[in-house]
């Protein structure tokens, strides 16, 4: 009895934990995303847009554009139409990674139609000097925003299905390397504005924990409901 009250104490500590941590992580994305809105449409301040597009000129050249357009792509609109569906596909082999591939899905959709209604909210125009030819709004970055949500998923599936520690930090690590990345390279190429990029990444994670946070309910629900039909 001793053992098992000791083990359930344990327990309940690592999701007192767990639940302080994902706090804290959407708190601080809300906090993020609305700063950012205050200072570009309340406040009007530019420093921070500014001091990026001063740091990226420091160290310009064809050879760094080049690899910045490359590190683009992955989560340019051609990219993201084509490799969540590749993901749902494989993903569909494995009976215990269906679900996954439905939230990888649903995921990718809402995120990519509610950034283009925030975008028509805000109205915020592109960057007149950019470096590639880019239609649509700034804020925030449809990069930042569907690649933050994207490639966050997949970092969540990676913690709940890869068991060994080394690979799970491994993909981790460049998966969030790929992420800043694809970020700072869409303030390089000065298609962007460094708020529109941390906006992006603030609400690409803020509906990111929301979604999973929905879709375990209604997973939870569905697999209820399967077993007292099975019962």
């Amino acid at each position: 009895m001793k053992r098992f009250l000791q083990k359930f104490l344990s327990l309940l500590g690592l999701l007192s934990l767990e639940v302080v941590v994902l706090w804290a992580a959407f708190l601080g994305c809300l906090l993020l995303f609305l700063f950012m809105a205050d200072e570009v449409f309340i406040q009007h301040d530019t420093w921070l847009d500014e001091a990026l597009f001063r740091f990226a000129d420091s160290h310009t050249s064809p050879r760094v554009t080049q690899a910045m357009k490359f590190i683009t792509f992955f989560a340019s609109a051609e990219y993201l139409l084509v490799v969540p569906p590749l993901v749902v596909l494989v993903f569909s082999f494995f009976k215990s990674m269906r679900w996954f591939g439905l939230k990888v899905l649903l995921i990718s959709l809402s995120s990519s139609l509610l950034n283009q209604v925030m975008k028509r909210l805000f109205e915020r125009p592109r960057p007149a000097f950019a470096m590639l030819e880019q239609s649509g709004l700034s804020f925030p970055s449809g990069h930042a925003m569907i690649g933050g949500s994207f490639y966050g998923l997949l970092i969540y599936i990676v913690w709940r299905t890869v068991h060994r520690a080394f690979w799970r930090w491994l993909l981790t690590v460049l998966l969030t390397l790929l992420l800043l990345l694809i970020g700072y390279s869409r303030i390089y190429l000065k298609v962007h504005y460094a708020t529109d990029v941390l906006a992006g990444y603030a609400m690409g994670m803020l509906w990111l924990m929301v979604s999973v946070f929905l879709l375990r309910r209604v997973e939870r629900l569905f697999v209820k409901k399967v077993e007292q039909e099975e019962a």
